[in-house]
């Protein structure tokens, strides 16, 4: 039986395990560490529109090393438009790569990795009838680890979601602004 796989999958299937590999290398020469914790994210666009920021419950899972890490978080949320006769929920699974910048209590940390971002359509008076989609994309970010003790650890992140490395308009932007990707949204 032969297996099909769309390239967006392969590249993101190579990606994790290559970033396992490393994590794989990297954590037996120092400390482990494995959290499970709860997670609250904001989500804007990047758009000019006035658009309300979203707000996403979820969870998260981390092992960590000395200077590596690695982090699957998983968030929800679920708006219900009446006036539309709709219900839609939002999904987004995204697996990052962790560095840290420091070995302290209070330590900034680098992050970035795949995105699997799932959103569910469903008619409220008819819950059967339902259209999902779901979208690939990078996200790359900066954030703060903060150590309260030996079992309990505070972070916050800001990271940019659906990166395009790719420049498709030739506009003046600058020296920094033409090496930079584009983003869609940050959270």
């Amino acid at each position: 039986m032969r297996f099909v796989c769309p390239l967006q999958l392969r590249q993101a299937a190579t990606t994790l395990l290559a970033l396992g590999a490393l994590l794989a290398w990297a954590v037996p020469a120092s400390a482990q560490g494995f959290g499970v914790g709860g997670r609250m994210a904001w989500v804007t666009s990047d758009v000019d529109a006035d658009v309300d920021a979203v707000r996403l419950v979820g969870g998260q899972v981390r092992l960590l090393g000395g200077r590596w890490g690695l982090e699957v978080a998983l968030d929800r949320q679920s708006e219900t438009f009446e006036l539309l006769n709709e219900k839609v929920t939002e999904t987004p699974i995204q697996a990052s790569l962790l560095m840290r910048l420091g070995s302290g209590r209070v330590t900034p940390f680098l992050l970035g990795g795949p995105g699997w971002y799932r959103r569910k359509v469903t008619l409220l008076d008819d819950p059967e009838q339902s259209v999902s989609t779901s979208e690939f994309g990078w996200h790359a970010g900066i954030g703060l680890e903060i150590l309260a003790g030996k079992h309990l650890g505070l972070h916050g992140d800001y990271r940019y979601t659906f990166l395009e490395f790719e420049d498709d308009e030739e506009e003046d932007e600058g020296i920094i602004d033409g090496l930079l990707p584009e983003h869609r949204e940050s959270m």
